[in-house]
Parts: structure tokens; C-alpha cells; sequence
């Protein structure tokens, strides 16, 4: 047998093989044909740029991780600043429930003050000295918490800071002019913020 009848021999084979008819019948092959990503694949503008160009390829990469690291920037920075407003809201939110209670607390030691002042008058010593180290316990907790009494005497300067005139009474001497001469009720600072103004009464 010589070349050329060997080769034709080979043709008839090929053409006679099964596996012809079951790839011509095969259902995927009008799908795959037919598929309109083969027509986008196509006509891409950058198909051959890309075939032509590698490099174009990683710059198009580069920007979509640019734009993606950008998105997550924005929404990091977002939460971060949620996370910041959250909490100052909650500090807020503390400081004004433990103002608050602090305010509420305040009137005890008023009780306390005029307590002592009517205790005194009995000279009951045991029972002065027991009412006594009770307020003194209670001032102390008061003062962890951050409240101090705002400390005033008679003859200190009127201080719109710390002070409320509640009346003004005539005063002999020129130098009472202006000053207090009667505390009516203790004022208080809380962290160095006045809750309540010593309630005074002043000359004039």
C-alpha cells in the first residue's frame, strides 16, 4: 500500500467516525454560536488593544482597585466617625443622667444644713455629732462624684458667677456696699460647672 492510498484510507475513517455525527448533533453547538457574549467579545474596541497591549489590561485592573479602595475609604472613614458621634452621644447622655442625679441629691444637704442649725439649739451633743458625721460621709461621696460647695462667707463681694442677690438691704457702713451679707442657701459646682448659685442677700 503505497502514501496516497494510506492517506485516503485515513480520510474514510475520519469520515466515517461516530463522534462526527454526535458533535454535528451536539445541542450546545447553535448555543455556543449563537451566544451574544461571542458577539460582545466581538466587537470590544478594547479586544485587540488588549491582544496588542498587556499592559492595558493591568492598568484597567488598577483603576477598578482604585475605585474599590475609594469606596472602602468613605465607607471606613463613615463609620468611624459614627463610631466617634455614638460615643459622645453616650458620654453626653452620662454626664446629663449623673448632673442630674447629683441636682436631685442636693436638697439632702440643704435638710442636713437646717437639721444641724436646729440641733444645735438643744444641745444634744450625741445626737449633733451623729447627724454630723452622717452629713460628712454623704459630702464625701458627693465630692468623688465631682460636686464642691462654693465656698462664700459674709462680706465677700456680690459675684454674678457664683452668686444670686435675692434681696438687698440698706447698709450702714459705705463698705458693705455691694457685699454679702446673708447666706440664705449653699451654692454647688460639678466639675467645675455651677449646678446652683449660693442664694445671698446683699447690701446697698
Amino acid at each position: 500500500m503505497n502514501m496516497n492510498q494510506k492517506k485516503l484510507k485515513k480520510k474514510e475513517e475520519i469520515q466515517d467516525n461516530p463522534l462526527k455525527e454526535e458533535i454535528q448533533d451536539n445541542p450546545l453547538k447553535e448555543e455556543i454560536q449563537d451566544n451574544p457574549l461571542k458577539e460582545e467579545i466581538q466587537d470590544n474596541p478594547l479586544k485587540e488593544e488588549i491582544q496588542d497591549n498587556p499592559l492595558k489590561e493591568i492598568e484597567i485592573i488598577k483603576e477598578k482597585l482604585e475605585k474599590e479602595k475609594d469606596k472602602f475609604l468613605r465607607i471606613f472613614a463613615e463609620f468611624e466617625n459614627y463610631k466617634k458621634r455614638i460615643k459622645k452621644e453616650s458620654l453626653d447622655l452620662f454626664r446629663t443622667v449623673h448632673q442630674q442625679i447629683i441636682i436631685d441629691l442636693i436638697p439632702i444637704l440643704d435638710d442636713f444644713e437646717r437639721g444641724l442649725k436646729e440641733l444645735k439649739k438643744s444641745k444634744d451633743e450625741l445626737i449633733i455629732k451623729g447627724i454630723s458625721l452622717i452629713q460628712e460621709k454623704f459630702i464625701k461621696i458627693l465630692k468623688q462624684k465631682g460636686l464642691n460647695k462654693i465656698k462664700i462667707k459674709k462680706g465677700d463681694d456680690f459675684n454674678t458667677d457664683f452668686h444670686e442677690a435675692i434681696t438687698q438691704i440698706p447698709v450702714l457702713t459705705e463698705n458693705l456696699k455691694g457685699k454679702v451679707i446673708e447666706i440664705i442657701e449653699s451654692g454647688y459646682i460639678l466639675q467645675e460647672k455651677v449646678i446652683r448659685h449660693a442664694k445671698v442677700i446683699t447690701g446697698k
